[in-house]
């Protein structure tokens, strides 16, 4: 139901009704419209703007963020809504825009392996474009189905096979985005090799929607990996599981696509403790890790992945494993990792956490979290997994409560020891409101300053993703 905090001012509406005249009126969401959504999966919080805009092409997004610049008006960007860092809130001031609408396959390129793609379209819609091509879109994350391009672009997301084929940088050839002002910045060129100047699309990957929102992409696809071999193992110490992270590379090499460690106590909370996952190996090792390999010919790369396990075994870096002999089996092994909704049911209310740091650093630095939060919360629970091949952990944390007090103790326990590591407070996820005021823990203050200078440069009224990430004082010129 509409209230009077969110019905909007007079010079709102008269641009809601400019927008709706050059948009259609579809394209323009008021009142339950709105709150019946949310902005993001992890919360269910409803949308507090004041409208959703969804252009349905490059050029009605460039008209509506002019509209937006002249009269001074701040917008968010929405893309699948499943971040964790609060990047895509909007308050009663704000306009969103979804990137809905924006959802097409351009274009396939199997000579030059390129697809082109709205920012809109979700991960999984691309990965199958690419699948019926021959080809194969590598990048791939739990949330494929909900997540788009777009938002893995402005977050430069990164994860389940970031050790073979790198982050969403490394899949992005040329872009377009449309700057604060409704200008249309198009570098979609789709050279692998391309040094004219500048390379102006790395100011918007990663950016967080906060220079520029990004609507259409030129991205790398790579050849169809049609044998893929899993297994989930169990290591006896630290060293075991970096020794076999090393021995996986030299053995594997490049048909290594998967190192995804989980410590025992996300792998015993998920299979025993809960009973949600049979578990495939015994839950008495400190540590597990799922092991995927990718090639194309099937017999000699099941010859080399057998090979790879016995000789692990022979050296002491496993002890115990479970090699899947199907798809099924292997899902059911990813099951396990990617169970997210799991952890929110089990550690409820949980806080997330994803991290980055030296391999070498990271077992002293679960034992030093997890003493800090026991002292404090002795009946608190601590979850960890991650891409470790990558440097990047994820800590899920739930100790009954998530007030922003407590919130900001638990933030200093994952974060603060991270400083004298050289490590970072978001691997992949973003820093949005959330890790805003933290951010200083992984940037020098010149790297802040530029930060600022950028924003200033391509947002001077500081209308897009307005307290994300970096904030700046607005320009207060017409």
């Amino acid at each position: 139901m509409d209230t009077m905090e969110h019905q909007p001012s007079t010079s709102l509406s008269a641009l809601l009704d400019r927008l709706r005249e050059r948009l259609g009126d579809n394209a323009v969401l008021t009142g339950d419209d709105v709150t019946a959504r949310s902005v993001d999966w992890l919360t269910g919080a409803p949308c507090l703007a004041a409208a959703i805009v969804r252009p349905g092409t490059p050029d009605e997004l460039a008209e509506t963020l002019r509209l937006c610049h002249a009269a001074r008006q701040p917008v968010v960007t929405h893309g699948g809504l499943t971040g964790l860092v609060h990047g895509a809130e909007a308050s009663s001031e704000e306009l969103v825009i979804s990137l809905e609408r924006l959802d097409a396959i351009e274009a396939i390129d199997p000579v030059g392996a390129t697809l082109t793609v709205q920012a809109g379209a979700p991960l999984q819609k691309v990965q199958e474009a690419a699948e019926e091509a021959g080809l194969q879109f590598a990048l791939d994350l739990g949330a494929r189905g909900s997540c788009t391009i777009g938002g893995n672009i402005a977050t430069n997301a990164g994860g389940n096979r970031v050790i073979r084929y790198g982050m969403m940088r490394q899949q992005v050839l040329g872009l377009e985005a449309v700057l604060a002002d409704g200008r249309i910045i198009s570098s979609m060129s789709p050279m692998l090799k391309n040094n004219a100047g500048y390379d102006l699309k790395q100011l918007f990957i990663g950016s967080e929607g906060t220079l520029g929102i990004v609507t259409r992409a030129v991205l790398r696809l790579q050849p169809a990996m049609p044998d893929t071999r899993a297994a989930l193992v169990a290591c006896p110490s630290f060293d075991a599981l970096t020794g076999l992270l090393g021995h996986m590379r030299q053995t594997l090499g490049g048909e290594l696509s998967a190192f995804e460690a989980m410590w025992r106590n996300h792998y015993r909370l998920l299979t025993e403790i809960s009973g949600r996952h049979a578990p495939p190996v015994s839950t008495e090792s400190p540590f597990y890790v799922i092991i995927e390999s990718q090639a194309v010919d099937a017999d000699r790369h099941g010859e080399r992945f057998d090979r790879a396990f016995e000789s692990a075994f022979e050296a002491g870096l496993l002890a115990d494993a479970a090699i899947a002999q199907s798809d099924a089996q292997r899902d059911g092994l990813w099951a396990i990792r990617e169970d997210i909704e799991g952890l929110v049911s089990l550690l409820a209310p949980m806080m997330t956490f994803d991290v980055s740091l030296p391999i070498g650093d990271m077992d002293a630095y679960v034992e030093h979290v997890e003493m800090t939060l026991r002292e404090r919360w002795p009946d608190g629970r601590l979850v960890v997994f991650g891409h470790l091949g990558d440097g990047n952990l994820h800590l899920s944390v739930g100790v009954s409560s998530d007030d922003a007090d407590t919130r900001h103790r638990v933030e200093r326990c994952i974060y603060e020891p991270l400083a004298k590591l050289g490590g970072s407070i978001s691997a992949e996820h973003g820093i949005g409101l959330e890790k805003r005021g933290w951010l200083p823990v992984s940037r020098s203050p010149d790297e802040l300053a530029l930060m600022a200078t950028l924003k200033q440069a391509l947002d001077p009224h500081g209308l897009l993703n307005r307290h994300k990430v970096v904030t700046v004082a607005a320009r207060d010129d017409h």
